[in-house]
């Protein structure tokens, strides 16, 4: 197994999806997660640990069921429930994934999907 490379990094991502369903939770967090990998050329070997938020809506699946199903067995996961804001994005999947990467702040890409764009918009000229 390579050395891990260069400084502990946070990605961010999100992503909502249309109803509470077992399938639509998984795939779409497959999507969002392939999509951090392929925008920031990371590997598996290089993920330190992946933290999984869902809004309270959201209860027919563990996000993290995803990564595992993508064959990251041995990174750590965690899911949490994400705070009950009123107004916020309903159906929503978050990310953060922490990994080894010799890329600057500003080099890492923060990935947001569908709906979830407009949590930062700030990013879009950047994404």
């Amino acid at each position: 197994m390579p050395e891990p490379m260069g400084n502990a990094r946070g990605i961010r991502g999100a992503i909502d999806v249309p109803v509470d369903d077992e399938t639509e939770i998984v795939e779409a967090t497959k999507k969002l997660l392939l999509e951090i990998r392929d925008q920031n050329a990371i590997c598996k070997e290089d993920i330190s640990a992946i933290l999984f938020t869902a809004t309270p809506d959201l209860t027919a699946a563990f996000p993290a069921r995803a990564a595992r199903e993508l064959g990251w067995q041995y990174v750590p996961l965690m899911c949490a429930t994400e705070m009950a804001v009123p107004g916020s994005l309903p159906r929503c999947i978050r990310v953060l994934v922490l990994v080894n990467t010799s890329k600057s702040q500003k080099q890492v890409k923060h990935i947001y999907l569908s709906g979830a764009a407009q949590l930062r918009e700030d990013l879009l000229d950047t994404l």
